[in-house]
C-alpha cells in the first residue's frame, strides 16, 4: 500500500477526540470473469494492496460527518436519501444499507483516504463501502458475516448510490485473502479461495492503468445489462448462467442480443478452465484464457476502447503469457500475467505505443494479491 495521510491524526483534528479505530478495504482486479456476475455466473478476482483508509468512531446523535482527505471535502448529514450525489454517497449508503435491513446504526464521524485510482476498473467505490461497513460493524457491534456485509455494501451502490453493480467488487474487498484469487459463484454465492503464486512460477501480474476514466453510473453498463435481460426474457430463463445450449440459445436471438450472450457464456466457461489451470500451476493456459476474454469482450460485448486493445496487443508482442481489460469496460485498466524479467520493458513497451498513437501517458504498477477488508491494529 502507498503512503497514505494519516487518517488518525486527521479525524482528531475534525472530531476534537481520537478515532475509535482505522479500517481498511481493497480495491480489486479481477483475473478473469466480466459481465459474468449480474448475469449469475462465476468470477475470479483477488484484491490488491491499494485500499481505502478510513478512521471512524461514533457519535450521540444520528448525524453523520464525513472528510475526504484526497479531495479536501467535508460533508455533514442528518439524513439519508438515497439518490443523494457525491463522493459521500459511497458511505452514507452503507449506513442507509444497513438502516434499512434492520440493523441498530446510529452517528457517527469518518475521515477517509483512498490511493485506489478512480475511474480504472479497480473498484474504488466497493473499497470505500467495504472500509465503511467493516468500520460500522465494529462500531456498533453487529455480527455479519462477510458474505452478507458484501451484500450489504452491494446495495449502498445499487439503491442509494444508483450504479446497477454486481456483487463481485464488495465481495472481493471483503473476502480475499493474500496471495489467492477468489472463485465466486455469483448465483449460490459459493465462494473459494484458489492459490495465485505467480510469482513462484517467476511471473508477474502487470497491470497498466490507461487512464481512460470511465463510470459505472453511465449507459453503457446499464444497457449491456438490459440486453442481457432481453436475451432471457426470449429464452425464457432467469439468468444467462441456464444457458446448456450455446449454439440452440443463439439461434433463437437477435442479432445483438446473441453477441452478447455468446460473450457471458463462454466467460462463464473460461473462469471454470482458469481455477482448473491455476490448481495445475499450468500459467501458460490462464494467459491464453485471459487473452479470450478480452478478444470476446472487444468483439461480442463491445466495452473495450482503443487506448486498453493497444495496451493488450503492446503486453503480450512484448512477451506476455496473457492480456486482458478487466473491470466494466469503456477504459480503465488492461492487465498482464508476464514473466519477471519481461515485466518493466513490457511497461515500457506501452508507454511508448500510447506516445506513438497520441494517447495521454498511462501508468503500470505491479499487483500481488492482498488482504480483504480489515481493521488495523
Amino acid at each position: 500500500m502507498s503512503e497514505l495521510p494519516d487518517v488518525a491524526d486527521n479525524f482528531t483534528a475534525l472530531a476534537g477526540e481520537p478515532p475509535e479505530g482505522v479500517w481498511v478495504a481493497p480495491g480489486r482486479i479481477n483475473l478473469i470473469g466480466e459481465h459474468t456476475d449480474y448475469n449469475g455466473g462465476y468470477v475470479l478476482p483477488f484484491a490488491i494492496p491499494q485500499a481505502a483508509r478510513l478512521a471512524a468512531g461514533r457519535r450521540d446523535r444520528d448525524v453523520w460527518r464525513f472528510r475526504s482527505l484526497d479531495l479536501q471535502s467535508t460533508v455533514e448529514q442528518e439524513s439519508l436519501t438515497p439518490g443523494t450525489h457525491g463522493w459521500h454517497s459511497y458511505l452514507a449508503g452503507v449506513v442507509w444499507s444497513l438502516r434499512e435491513a434492520g440493523h441498530s446504526v446510529g452517528g457517527a464521524d469518518f475521515v477517509l483516504t483512498s490511493d485506489v485510482p478512480i475511474g480504472a476498473g479497480l473498484s474504488s467505490s466497493a473499497a470505500i463501502e467495504c472500509a465503511t461497513l467493516t468500520a460500522l460493524c465494529d462500531l456498533y457491534h453487529l455480527d455479519i458475516d462477510p458474505m452478507q456485509r458484501a451484500r450489504l455494501a452491494q446495495r449502498a451502490e445499487n439503491a442509494y448510490v444508483g450504479a446497477p453493480t454486481g456483487l463481485m467488487d464488495q465481495a472481493a474487498s471483503t473476502l480475499c485473502t493474500a496471495d489467492h484469487a477468489l472463485f465466486l459463484d455469483c448465483h449460490t454465492l459459493e465462494v473459494r479461495q484458489v492459490p495465485l503464486d505467480v510469482r513462484a512460477a517467476g511471473l508477474e501480474i502487470l497491470v497498466v492503468d490507461t487512464k481512460t476514466p470511465h463510470s459505472h453510473v453511465d449507459g453503457e453498463y446499464a444497457a449491456r445489462r438490459a440486453s442481457c435481460e432481453r436475451a432471457c426474457r426470449i429464452l425464457g430463463i432467469d439468468l444467462l448462467r441456464e444457458v446448456t445450449d450455446l449454439d440452440a440459445a443463439l439461434a433463437r436471438l437477435p442479432e445483438l442480443e446473441a453477441r452478447r450472450v455468446r460473450h457471458v457464456v463462454t466467460e462463464n466457461q473460461r473462469v471454470l478452465e482458469a481455477v482448473d489451470a491455476l490448481a495445475d500451476a499450468d500459467f501458460a493456459r490462464v494467459g491464453r484464457l485471459m487473452t479470450a476474454s478480452h478478444a470476446s469482450m472487444r468483439d461480442d460485448y463491445e466495452i473495450t476502447v482503443p487506448t486498453v486493445d493497444l495496451a493488450v496487443e503492446t503486453l503480450l508482442g512484448a512477451g506476455a503469457l496473457g492480456a486482458r481489460m478487466t473491470g466494466g469496460g469503456f477504459g480503465g485498466c488492461v492487465l498482464a500475467l508476464i514473466p519477471a524479467a519481461d515485466a518493466e520493458a513490457a511497461a515500457t513497451a506501452v508507454q511508448r505505443a500510447f506516445t506513438a498513437a497520441g494517447f495521454g501517458a498511462p501508468v503500470s504498477f505491479l499487483a500481488h494479491p492482498s488482504a480483504g477488508a480489515r481493521r488495523l491494529a
